[in-house]
């Protein structure tokens, strides 16, 4: 066996392997598309969509005939094509940072350490010095008593 049968053998790999992973490519996106139109011909009114301007909407209005859909985005209607609609949306999940700690795990009940209002335990200054006073002035008894 030569070099020259050697590097035929491996230019026929080569366009085996190219020629498998172009089908198996074909194959994944026309699977791909199939879904994706499976789920425009199946709509039914009440469904959250987002179309592919991210136009987010509920279906009120389906047309089968001239592959149109009507939906309803915050009271205005708007009607598309079913190739405009991208997917079902779901609301993504929204955590407060008062509902983590700083690494972004959640919070139970005896993690709260903190009082729920921050507010309420802060006092402004000039009140902590008049209060602080008026807690000495009492601590004396009232008497006070000039030194000369």
């Amino acid at each position: 066996m030569d070099g020259s049968s050697s590097s035929y053998i491996m230019l026929v790999v080569m366009i085996v392997v190219f020629g498998g992973m172009m089908w198996w490519q074909s194959k994944k996106s026309k699977q791909a598309q199939q879904e994706k139109q499976d789920f425009r011909r199946n709509l039914q009114p009440g469904t959250e969509v987002i179309t592919i301007g991210q136009v987010i909407g509920k279906v009120v209005e389906v047309d089968e005939q001239y592959e149109e859909i009507v939906i309803d985005s915050e009271g205005s209607k708007l009607r598309f094509g079913f190739n405009a609609i991208a997917r079902e949306y779901v609301r993504p999940a929204y955590v407060s940072d008062d509902e983590v700690d700083e690494n972004g795990n959640p919070l139970t009940d005896e993690d709260a350490e903190t009082p729920a209002n921050d507010d309420a335990s802060q006092v402004p200054i000039e009140a902590s010095i008049e209060s602080s006073e008026a807690t000495d002035a009492e601590a004396d008894g009232g008497n006070e008593t000039e030194t000369k």
